[in-house]
């Protein structure tokens, strides 16, 4: 009885915290309060957009941290416990992640030479206007929000290990080239980009700890962004 009781927790849980991510997204919500006031967003200077989009994200954060408060505290214990031997067994595979995104970004390439991926081209434009602000939200924010939205969310929900792995990575992928959908070969990256995510949901069944995952992911994004930044440093970008 007191098993069934949790697991209701756990799926009331997961569902509030996918239901509030998702509601945030939509960028009339975001906008709310200056449609209230009255004020045209669009007509604000760049530095009020960059302000207010970090003050937004750093709240819908702070939400999803309170909303899984109590399964985060215990993955922190655990890993404060265990850290050691966690990363020296799981950290190689964030060398099998970067290799297989490579090899299915190279095959995508050379099927469509003139195509990138939206969410790429994205993230370099925002990189050029506020690379500070981005390199903050893609390397702190990011990837412990998204581990704590489509890893701890979803498996909250999903007890199946197996069927855990598939909706999660698939799920992370998906939302990276969706929103953002240009052509039907555009569609061709959600491999690349749910490598990732099958690889961070295998972790997070293994280790049972949001954790590992989400340090792994902070390093993958950290690596990644920090050589964007390099490259625009030196004029490549």
């Amino acid at each position: 009885m007191q098993n069934e009781s949790r697991k209701m927790k756990n799926l009331g849980i997961g569902i509030t915290v996918i239901i509030f991510y998702f509601a945030t997204l939509f960028i009339p919500f975001q906008l709310l309060p200056f449609s209230l006031l009255g004020i045209d967003y669009k007509m604000l200077p760049l530095w009020t957009h960059i302000i207010y989009s970090l003050f937004f994200e750093l709240l819908q954060f702070g939400i999803i941290i309170f909303i899984l408060k109590d399964q985060l505290k215990k993955d922190l214990i655990d890993l404060k416990e265990h850290h050691n031997e966690y990363f020296k067994k799981y950290f190689i595979y964030w060398f099998i992640l970067l290799g297989a995104m490579m090899i299915s970004n190279l095959l995508i390439t050379w099927f469509t030479p003139n195509e990138i991926a939206n969410n790429e081209q994205s993230i370099h434009e925002m990189l050029k206007m506020a690379p500070i602000y981005t390199f903050i939200t893609a390397v702190f924010i990011a990837p412990f929000q998204e581990e704590f939205i489509f890893r701890k969310g979803i498996r909250n929900i999903i007890s199946n290990d197996i069927l855990f792995i598939l909706v999660s990575g698939l799920v992370f992928g998906s939302l990276h080239v969706v929103t953002d959908l240009t052509s039907w070969w555009q569609l061709l990256y959600i491999i690349p980009y749910s490598v990732p995510g099958l690889i961070f949901a295998y972790l997070l069944t293994k280790t049972d700890n949001v954790f590992i995952s989400g340090f792994i992911h902070f390093i993958h994004n950290g690596v990644l962004m920090s050589l964007q930044i390099l490259l625009l440093l030196l004029g490549e970008l």
